[in-house]
């Protein structure tokens, strides 16, 4: 891994969605990358039951490997969660009845699930990542939990190339658009957009451990 971008940090893991096997050879891989400086995180990993590409019982075990790796490395995680939330929810309670629960073990990337899933998952001390889904017309159910999520526990996110917002939907996502998610927040929240920003960005070098270098000022 090169380290010529030195403000470029990076997570590295298994998707749910990639069909393939996690045997001690590539667990070792995966160790050896996130002993790298800029790897921040274990992710995105976790559980994907809406394309049905990877056995459910395979996917299972490699997140619950990957989320012991993640103790292991004191790393924070980025949770995949798509049609899956029970399991997840049931998979990281048991992670961290055994492993022992931090103040803040990661982010459930491009939250998509329940109101009931939000609060289980914000009271096991993860922030929720929201992205372009948040400005479609029909994301009512989205909006409604975001208006009741403290922005302490926000994390604004891109999901590119996917999740272009609205104004932009059905084109390639870019890290610049993210400025339309933060409107959307501010404006469901009613605060303004620098708060929403500002917020989001501590709570990113909250969890990441990122250095202070990385706030532009």
């Amino acid at each position: 891994m090169s380290t010529q971008f030195t403000l470029v940090s990076a997570a590295v893991g298994i998707h749910p969605n990639e069909d393939l096997d996690l045997d001690k050879s590539t667990l070792q891989k995966l160790r050896t990358l996130s002993n790298h400086p800029n790897v921040v995180a274990i992710g995105e990993i976790g559980l994907d039951y809406f394309r049905n590409i990877t056995p459910p019982d395979k996917q299972k075990h490699r997140f619950r490997v990957q989320l012991d790796l993640a103790s292991e490395l004191g790393l924070p995680v980025i949770v995949h969660c798509r049609d899956a939330y029970e399991d997840a929810i049931n998979i990281i309670s048991e992670w961290q009845s055994s492993m022992g629960s931090k103040s803040n073990p990661g982010v459930f990337h491009s939250f998509s699930g329940l109101e009931t899933h939000m609060n289980t998952i914000v009271d096991k001390g993860f922030y929720i990542g929201v992205t372009g889904s948040i400005t479609f017309n029909k994301s009512y159910n989205l909006r409604d939990i975001v208006s009741g999520l403290p922005l302490t526990k926000i994390l604004i996110e891109t999901d590119a190339p996917f999740l272009s917002p609205q104004p932009n939907r059905g084109k390639r996502n870019e890290p610049a658009f993210v400025r339309w998610v933060a409107d959307k927040i501010a404006e469901i929240k009613s605060v303004t957009v620098d708060e929403v920003a500002n917020s989001s960005t501590h709570n990113a070098l909250t969890l990441f451990d990122w250095n202070n270098q990385y706030v532009q000022t």
